[in-house]
């Protein structure tokens, strides 16, 4: 069977994600790092639905990990395929670059750009032996734009789309796509303590965006009918730049 692992599936966009592409045929491998409950709840809707799904905790931001979570999910699959790596796991910590701690800056930098690269690496290696293979980014209008108070998650979600391009050319001989998706506002637990109503005002569609409509974006780029989209950053997000 070919699998999609979806890293920071347990909620939010990254569990409507999972149910997305379970419903286009494809085993659904759901990474937390902490919330086993929703990780599971996630596990059995797609049960639920006739579809194949499974958990495997590990921490995006831990080479070791990583590392330790394919090995044991390979020798536990010798039949099946990571085909689909969806690189959603992040993490805001917001404060002024003035005032923002050490910290802060490199636990944001941590999970979402090396925990991109610990992931994508370790995934890559299938998916270059069987010459084909889907890596889809999760980044941000704040990569694209900039917002205040996002300087260290605006950079890690910058840097994403700078290695997007990068990593698209070194693969695409072996037909292995990689791209990129950037979320304006979306409901979901990341934007739960914004002002959505203040917010949703600067959107010209008017509206916070619904995680299946991103869901849907990453479902297509999955598939055969985008194997000649490669490298691209596609916006989703109301029509605010």
């Amino acid at each position: 069977m070919n699998y999609a692992l979806v890293t920071g599936g347990s909620r939010g966009i990254g569990a409507a994600i999972c149910r997305r592409l379970a419903l286009s045929g494809f085993g659904i491998i759901i990474n937390y790092r902490a919330n086993r409950e929703a990780a599971q709840a996630v596990a059995d809707s797609i049960i639920a639905n006739g579809s194949a799904a499974e958990l495997l905790p590990f921490d995006v931001a831990s080479e070791q990990e990583v590392d330790a979570a394919f090995e044991s999910w390979e020798k536990s699959h010798p039949d099946d395929n990571i085909s689909v790596l969806v690189n959603n796991a992040g993490i805001r910590d917001d404060s002024l670059l003035i005032f923002m701690q050490s910290d802060q800056w490199h636990n944001v930098i941590r999970t979402s750009l090396d925990g991109m690269f610990f992931v994508t690496r370790r995934a890559l290696k299938g998916m270059l032996t069987r010459r084909w293979g889907r890596i889809i980014n999760i980044t941000s209008l704040s990569g694209l734009k900039g917002l205040p108070g996002q300087a260290n998650y605006s950079a890690a979600k910058a840097a994403i789309i700078g290695a997007t391009k990068a990593l698209a050319t070194e693969v695409a001989p072996r037909k292995v796509t990689v791209n990129a998706v950037a979320p304006g506002f979306i409901k979901s637990d990341m934007t739960a303590d914004l002002d959505e109503d203040s917010l949703k005002k600067q959107v010209p569609l008017g509206r916070f965006g619904e995680p299946e409509e991103v869901a849907d974006i990453v479902a297509f780029i999955a598939s055969d009918k985008a194997a000649y989209i490669t490298g691209e950053t596609i916006s989703i997000n109301g029509g605010l730049f």
